[in-house]
């Protein structure tokens, strides 16, 4: 897991901004809507692959166990799955299981695989252990069947069929691989843009008042370790701002955050960050 760090000065312009000052920001939305076009995995997969190269960074082993954390948020975003009702004695936000709250197809193929995977599990299981699960890192030979499998490439397809990515061979020195370049950069410049503007422009210096999808996008991006990247092509100045408003949401207790949530979704946001902090 990566941190955010504080970068080496150096002399560059400001990133021109990629949208429209005219154009309306989109307001995120934590439902089935037809108007959000990208799902959490998609998001983070297309924070993470090269723009030309159509590739994630052959040094992050974070990003398969941050889309299967995406996956799990995903589902609590549009009202499959919560974690069990607090107890009169209070359990740590790990010791909670997932409960499916239900079972309506959602649309999504890897959405809907994975919550049968959770409907069917019994005894129910917590976030950190799905998350192993969904990633295929376990020791129980009896549950490797859970692992969901090529997400990567299933999530670039989806993307090649949006008409964000295409589909080319790269040739490497003893073996070809399939990658997915960006064919319009436009969508990746705007959830760029958005990400941004919510830690330097939009700023509510609570989480309380963020939207769910942009507090998620925060923490499952830090989870896939492509946040810094992100927020790479800041100047120098708004790159630390954003960095240091950044840490201020990673490096929360998730337990007490947790206690201030109004919605089931958000305990499962905060229990993914607990499941990676623990990591």
């Amino acid at each position: 897991m990566s941190t955010l760090t504080k970068r080496s000065r150096r002399s560059e312009a400001p990133a021109e901004r990629c949208c429209n000052a005219e154009e309306k920001t989109e307001e995120e939305q934590d439902t089935d809507s037809k108007s959000l076009r990208l799902t959490l995995m998609e998001e983070i997969l297309l924070l993470g692959l090269k723009d030309k190269e159509g590739y994630t960074s052959f040094w992050n082993d974070s990003i398969s166990s941050g889309l299967r954390s995406c996956i799990l948020v995903e589902l609590a975003l549009r009202g499959r799955v919560q974690l069990e009702p607090q107890s009169s004695r209070k359990r740590k936000l790990l010791d909670r299981k997932v409960l499916v709250k239900s079972s309506a197809p959602t649309g999504d193929v890897l959405l809907d695989e994975a919550l049968k995977h959770i409907k069917s599990t019994e005894p129910p299981e917590n976030v950190a252990c799905w998350i192993e699960l969904l990633t295929g890192e376990t020791w129980n030979p009896l549950k490797l069947h859970f692992q969901m499998r090529n997400v990567r490439e299933r999530l670039a397809k989806s993307l090649v069929e949006k008409g964000i990515l295409t589909t080319e061979k790269q040739t490497f020195l003893l073996f070809d691989m399939t990658a997915h370049p960006l064919t319009d950069s436009s969508e990746k410049q705007r959830l760029v843009q958005r990400l941004q503007d919510s830690l330097l422009e939009r700023w509510t210096n609570d989480w309380r008042r963020m939207s769910r999808r942009m507090l998620a996008l925060i923490l499952l991006a830090h989870a896939a370790d492509v946040l810094e990247n992100t927020l790479s092509s800041l100047s120098d100045e708004r790159y630390d701002t954003a960095c240091l408003r950044s840490r201020t949401l990673l490096e929360a207790d998730p337990e007490l955050e947790s206690a201030k949530v109004t919605t089931p979704a958000e305990e499962v946001i905060w229990a993914v960050l607990a499941a990676f902090n623990r990591s």
